[in-house]
């Protein structure tokens, strides 16, 4: 697979893993106690652990070039 396709499947990918996070951290955050320091915990969280997992999504889209 060339590297236009890899980034545009990447590309299709990261749509799909946000929509599905940000539904997932939406319903999740329906679950817990009214409070707004777990509120602000939670989201700070949450707003910054999606980047993980698709690192090895991009590394891939990138053709596993390393550093």
């Amino acid at each position: 697979m060339g590297p236009r396709a890899r980034r545009a499947v990447a590309s299709a990918g990261m749509l799909i893993f946000l929509a599905v996070y940000v539904w997932a951290a939406i319903a999740v955050a329906d679950l817990l106690p009214e409070s707004p320091l777990i509120d602000a915990v939670y989201y700070l969280v949450v707003g910054t652990a999606w980047g993980l997992p698709l690192l090895p999504l991009l590394k891939w889209a990138e053709g596993g070039k390393k550093d």
